[in-house]
């Protein structure tokens, strides 16, 4: 087996992603593939995951784990 085969599902470029929103206003890059965790809605997606990445950079200004206010920026 090589390196490839072990790669974590979240990590792998190939796959598509969705970019997931929770009422705290926090996303989450999903694979396509899984099922989606209760409490979340789909904000993009299928997309590749750098799109995601690039989507989540761009909406989400206060990565605190601390701060509880939704952004408005949806």
């Amino acid at each position: 087996m090589d390196n490839n085969q072990y790669l974590n599902p979240f990590d792998n470029e190939k796959l598509s992603f969705l970019v997931l929103l929770n009422q705290q206003g926090q996303y989450s890059l999903w694979p396509e593939f899984a099922s989606l965790p209760k409490g979340w809605e789909v904000v993009l997606g299928p997309v590749p995951r750098s799109e995601c990445v690039t989507y989540v950079e761009q909406h989400w200004k206060a990565i605190n784990p601390f701060d509880n206010t939704v952004t408005e920026s949806r």
